[in-house]
């Protein structure tokens, strides 16, 4: 860790066996945890928590105030979890009064050039390929796969294990276990491919597929489909888990692609 050509405030809580390369910088009011390398040119500013065992490569700004210009430098954290690597000049910026903190949770890999915005909660083992943009205020679930350069809107909801294809405008929320696809943003499956990957059985998968062929292929709205659902499927965590994303959803949820709802 002692690199002389690196600035490493005497505020800063830095684990003993952290590795920081030259000419990094790291402010004051920050945590690293133990087994975290942090590459050169990093920029580490107050407000920072940084797991364990984390990557950080050349060029990234972790905790920068948020670009909001109703932020009054109140005192927030942008919050990265254990076994996260961030590649190269990722920009994550602290939380606002909102919620009062920026969350990457652990096993995520955030290729270089993605921006994390304000008050973003993204879960565990995500995957946001380069240049993917996350405004301010977004919630995504755990293993959501976010392909090259995919723009999601302030305030949208990405359910768990959901797949959003390259070059996305995400407008909607995208309920969990889905794909999303076309312009605009649309229902075009379930991510069969992701979920056996994860070790869901082909009964699952199924169940998960019934649930949506009723939400989105066969003409009903959204406020129909989900009473169907909830009175005709058996009661199940995946069931319950993406009605309740129906009826949090504030934005409304994507479209599907062959249907009018």
């Amino acid at each position: 860790m002692n690199q002389p050509l690196a600035y490493v405030h005497p505020g800063a809580k830095i684990a003993k066996n952290v590795v920081i390369e030259p000419f990094t910088t790291i402010h004051n009011n920050v945590i690293i945890g133990e087994g975290t390398w942090i590459g050169s040119n990093v920029t580490i500013m107050e407000g920072a928590r940084i797991g364990k065992n984390c990557n950080i490569f050349p060029g990234a700004v972790i905790s920068a105030v948020p670009q909001d210009l109703k932020f009054k430098d109140e005192e927030t954290t942008a919050e990265i979890g254990d076994n996260t690597t961030i590649r190269e000049y990722v920009t994550v910026n602290r939380g606002t009064i909102d919620r009062g903190k920026t969350v990457i949770g652990k096993n995520c890999l955030i290729m270089a050039y993605c921006h994390i915005a304000h008050d973003c909660i993204v879960g565990n083992n995500c995957i946001f390929s380069n240049s993917s943009t996350l405004a301010g205020h977004i919630t995504i679930g755990d293993y959501v796969i976010l392909a090259g350069m995919t723009a999601v809107h302030q305030f949208c909801m990405i359910g768990s294990h959901a797949f959003v294809t390259g070059g996305s405008l995400v407008r909607k929320d995208v309920p969990p276990y889905v794909k999303g696809a076309r312009e605009p943003l649309s229902y075009v499956g379930i991510n069969s491919i992701g979920l056996r990957r994860r070790g869901y059985s082909t009964e699952k998968i199924s169940e998960i597929q019934s649930i949506y062929r009723i939400l989105y292929q066969n003409n009903y709205n959204t406020t129909q489909a989900s009473e169907i659902i909830e009175a005709e499927m058996e009661a199940t965590p995946e069931r319950d888990e993406i009605l309740q994303f129906i009826k949090n959803s504030k934005r409304g949820i994507m479209k599907g692609y062959f249907s009018n709802n």
